[in-house]
């Protein structure tokens, strides 16, 4: 008898042990990806946001336009800053607006590379699953989406940031559309997990170079301006910890500000498609370095001590160049 309560007590203990582990909270640190430099110890890649319209408002030139730079400056991957399917997302794995508005428009063998994409607010108003889903990456091995992510080369890291969560109004007022909110609720630790584990991956970061991509603006001029949200709860983050670059898009423009209070280049490349001709809101000359209006894509070249970032419009144009150095002051030119 005694032996038995001996096991019975051993066996709750146990159960209660696991069962503790079960509720000890804690968060996931962001999945991680290597991607390698060029042979050369280089790395070259293209940004473009807010493109997904089968082709419409310029897309198909656009492309064009990025398979012939991406091929000129030998690119290793694209980034995508969402928004990359309107006007609702994809409706699940299956939607032809997958073929439409990527596989079939971005075709130039130099676009044939890796694509880091993060979602925006528009991917939000379809099934997000669906853009996170390995059927994607069957369906076209370039495709690799996640909420958010690390991309590790040997020597920039790139922290991709799900950013629309943030975004109040989408919860409060968001209109006549419906947001999908799974794996995201409660907010409130969503967005208290993903600040921890941004900030954790930031200062455990050796990388010499800190580039953190998001889909909304944190300094802009254009139509959707400052997101007040994350300038209150992320910029600070990357103030702290030395980030170089905040790229995203959701302003439907090319745009460059320079910071006057961090280190930190504000670089929007949301010309992949539709843009917003004429809509600019007043902003310090002295920060404003690009605002550009219409269609368009960047390019970024880097080294360990030196990155090159170039806008280009819709026909290939360069539109602005600023070099950055790890060694010296920032030089600009226009």
């Amino acid at each position: 008898m005694a032996f038995l309560l001996h096991h019975c007590r051993l066996f709750f203990l146990l159960f209660a042990f696991n069962l503790c582990l079960c509720f000890i909270p804690s968060t996931a640190a962001l999945q991680r990806f290597k991607h390698p430099v060029k042979a050369d110890g280089s790395l070259s890649f293209l940004v473009v946001g807010d493109w997904g319209r089968r082709g419409l408002y310029n897309q198909s030139q656009v492309a064009l336009q990025m398979g012939v730079v991406g091929e000129k400056v030998e690119i290793g991957f694209v980034i995508s800053t969402g928004d990359n399917f309107y006007e609702d997302g994809l409706t699940g794995v299956h939607d032809p607006a997958f073929n439409e508005s990527f596989i079939n428009i971005y075709t130039p063998p130099s676009l044939h590379k890796q694509w880091y994409n993060v979602l925006g607010n528009h991917d939000y108003r379809g099934d997000v699953e669906a853009q996170l889903s390995p059927i994607l990456t069957k369906m076209d091995s370039r495709w690799l989406c996640r909420r958010s992510f690390i991309v590790d080369t040997e020597f920039t890291e790139f922290f991709f940031v799900d950013t629309t969560p943030f975004v109040d109004e989408y919860f409060t007022d968001p209109e006549n559309h419906t947001y999908d909110w799974k794996g995201v609720l409660p907010r409130e630790e969503y967005l208290s997990n993903l600040l921890k584990d941004v900030d954790t991956a930031l200062r455990d970061s050796t990388a010499k170079w800190k580039i953190v991509v998001g889909h909304h603006t944190i300094k802009s001029a254009g139509h959707h301006g400052v997101t007040k949200e994350l300038e209150d709860h992320l910029l600070p983050i990357l103030e702290a910890n030395n980030v170089d670059m905040y790229i995203n898009g959701h302003d439907h423009c090319l745009e460059h500000i320079s910071s006057t209070e961090s280190q930190i280049q504000f670089l929007t490349s949301g010309g992949g498609s539709k843009a917003w001709r004429g809509d600019i809101e007043k902003w310090n000359p002295e920060e404003l370095k690009l605002y550009y209006d219409g269609q368009g894509f960047m390019t970024v070249q880097m080294t360990q001590t030196n990155a090159d970032i170039v806008f280009y419009d819709v026909f290939g144009n360069v539109l602005h160049k600023w070099s950055m150095s790890k060694d010296h002051d920032l030089d600009a030119s226009a």
